[in-house]
């Protein structure tokens, strides 16, 4: 789960508002946009209903590359600005971003890496992909960000200039996200001033994406704890019950010499091996069984031995922590308490 809201997704997810029901402005949807933009808070502003989190639009179509109609892509086909890759902080990697000073960008796309390579191409810059109505040239390559969930890879995409304005994307430079949604707030009151501002924030929009991951997180989070306590309370118990059980033991080993480590060993070896055995069926069990689930994710983490390793010495001291108490005390006891009957 950490992994996938804190790896590098190919844009900046934080501290963007998405302004919903933005197409409620008309005709001044521009002219909000330069207005947020006025503002000190806003560092910039798209206007698309094309972004990559859930319940946003999508668009599947079929292109190729022109002269070669037998190689269609299924691919997606985006709606965009030209402010849409920086606020999103998604990176060019070939090429250049659209521009309102090319009149040419109207018929020109931006596709991302994985499109790139489906064509061929180190280099697409130039290049024209159609799909027999459209005929657009090829002028930057962004490097791939996710839009789906991460159990899949990233497939081909290409964005163009054009008008989907039922989300405005607002980025703001500042901590003081109260204070900027107020001023942004102000902004939209200046134009609708009858209906309110209805936002959401794309990294929780993101992270909403793997809710039932969240959850799985939670559920094995709180039954480990409740396994562990449970575990630890049958441990306490049973070592109060061999410290007793073996008390007069203890004493004459203790009368003949044998020093506080030895008897602490003594008391505490048996449940070491049997937690050691434990550990020797849990581990391939559980490397097994995550790997296995881990399989349905395009993009995860890798199950490396030193977490075994880790979870094996956190499973040891747990175990000595919840005992030594007992074997500590048993191993300090005076003999001639326990041996005072015989």
């Amino acid at each position: 789960m950490q992994y996938i809201l804190n790896s590098k997704i190919g844009f900046d997810k934080d501290e963007v508002v998405m302004i919903q029901g933005a197409d409620a402005l008309g005709d001044q949807t521009t002219a909000f946009k330069n207005e947020l933009l006025r503002l000190p808070v806003v560092k910039n502003v798209s206007v698309s209903d094309f972004l990559p989190v859930d319940g946003t639009k999508r668009n599947g179509n079929t292109f190729h590359e022109e002269g070669k109609d037998d190689q269609a892509i299924q691919l997606q086909h985006w709606v965009v600005d030209e402010n849409y890759i920086p606020t999103l902080g998604m990176k060019i990697i070939l090429g250049r971003n659209f521009s309102k000073d090319f009149h040419t960008d109207s018929a020109a796309t931006v596709i991302n890496q994985a499109l790139a390579d489906k064509l061929g191409y180190k280099d697409p810059i130039g290049k024209i992909i159609t799909n027999g109505g459209e005929h657009l040239t090829i002028i930057g390559v962004v490097n791939n960000f996710y839009y789906e969930n991460v159990k899949q890879q990233v497939r081909p995409l290409c964005m163009v200039l054009g008008n989907s304005n039922s989300i405005i994307s607002v980025k703001v430079n500042t901590a003081d996200m109260k204070a900027a949604l107020a001023s942004i707030d102000k902004v939209w009151k200046d134009f609708l001033p009858h209906q309110t501002m209805r936002y959401n924030f794309l990294d929780q929009s993101y992270a909403a994406m793997y809710a039932d991951v969240q959850r799985m997180q939670y559920i094995f989070s709180v039954f480990s704890v409740l396994a562990i306590i449970i575990a630890c309370l049958g441990l306490f118990a049973l070592a109060a019950f061999m410290a007793e059980q073996r008390s007069k033991e203890i004493s004459i080993r203790k009368v003949l010499g044998a020093s506080l480590a030895n008897l602490f060993g003594l008391l505490t070896g048996n449940f070491m091996k049997l937690i050691c055995i434990s550990l020797f069926i849990a581990i391939p069990l559980s490397w097994i069984l995550m790997n296995r689930w881990l399989e349905d994710y395009a993009y995860r983490i890798k199950i490396t031995w030193n977490l075994f390793a880790l979870t094996g010495i956190t499973v040891i001291l747990i175990a000595l922590v919840t005992i030594c108490f007992q074997a500590i005390k048993a191993a300090l006891a005076n003999p001639v308490d326990s041996l005072r009957s015989e």
